[in-house]
């Protein structure tokens, strides 16, 4: 008998979880984001909220920009939301694989957050101001032997910060990080050469690429673009380390019904789909989708957990 019960309450629920998402949504998603105004985030969202619109019973997603703390801020509104669906967050993988082994104390609890599916990993490009002549990373490190003392880097992740540190000790490169503020303030530091090397976002100076004010010497990320089909990866050159993965995702409140979670995946799904939509807002901006199921990115945040464990280590950096 009372197996029975628990089959029919089994059952129940499912049934209940599916008629939830057969009428779901029936009101606006809130959405957080970590960056504020004109952001890759609330920019991407928007555009991807206008195009699941008609799929959704004509619902919008309602952006709520959360910037501050690391992405700590969005990160602990989005955990602490009611897990009924109409909340969601676009967080990077900083917030869910770094932070933790970044800081001593961290707002949020990154488990609290479901995996909804992994949108787009950005593209990460070792540049430098064409002035420095350089073709190869080898090269780079040899200038920076004759300009001993002189040269900087720059670049807003910790993990491309333990590559360039990495590099400085194999192979007695000379050149010391300096704050990164900015896309823009940083791809001007490059190209005035104040800081004429940068490990930055591949959308942010993809077009002084094609104008040769930069030389792009390598993708950091291991993943190929179409943008720089000529540009080898770290993979390519013998980069043993774990390689850095910058990408932002969807999340919801731990909690959310597992039918919301597929609907919300199949619904991104079928826009990515579109290669006119993809073309246009994803890889054009330097980013590859990274489209997944729930569940290969719960395996995927995993694996992220255990690399930065290991980069962060390896940075030498004590948390803060």
């Amino acid at each position: 008998m009372k197996r029975i019960l628990t089959a029919c309450a089994l059952a129940a629920a499912m049934f209940a979880g599916s008629a939830l998402a057969d009428d779901y949504p029936n009101k606006p998603i809130r959405v957080f984001t970590t960056s504020s105004a004109g952001g890759i985030s609330d920019i991407f969202m928007r555009v991807l909220g206008d195009a699941m619109r008609p799929q959704i019973n004509n619902q919008p997603l309602i952006i709520e920009n959360r910037p501050g703390a690391a992405g700590g801020i969005a990160a602990r509104a989005c955990q602490d939301a009611t897990p009924d669906g109409y909340t969601i967050c676009i967080i990077n993988v900083d917030v869910v694989a770094y932070n933790q082994f970044l800081f001593k104390n961290i707002s949020y609890d990154p488990e609290k957050l479901t995996s909804i599916v992994n949108l787009f990993h950005l593209i990460q490009v070792l540049v430098i101001n064409s002035d420095l002549k350089a073709k190869t990373v080898d090269e780079l490190v040899a200038v920076s032997k004759q300009k001993a003392g002189t040269l900087s880097y720059l670049t807003a992740s910790v993990p491309l910060a333990a590559y360039m540190e990495s590099l400085k000790r194999d192979k007695g490169a000379d050149w010391v990080r300096v704050p990164f503020k900015g896309g823009g303030e940083a791809t001007n530091a490059i190209l005035g050469g104040s800081t004429p090397i940068g490990l930055i976002g591949l959308g942010n100076v993809i077009s002084q690429i094609n104008a040769g004010k930069m030389t792009a010497l390598a993708l950091v990320n291991n993943i190929r673009t179409p943008q720089l089909p000529d540009v080898p990866t770290l993979a390519d050159l013998g980069y043993k380390g774990a390689p850095s993965q910058t990408w932002y995702g969807l999340f919801a409140p731990a909690g959310t019904p597992k039918p919301i979670i597929d609907k919300i995946n199949a619904e991104v799904k079928r826009v990515f789909a579109d290669k006119d939509f993809v073309e246009k807002y994803v890889i054009s901006r330097g980013q590859v989708p990274a489209i997944n199921t729930p569940e290969e990115f719960a395996k995927e945040i995993k694996e992220n957990r255990e690399a930065a464990k290991q980069v962060v280590k390896e940075s030498g950096l004590e948390p803060q």
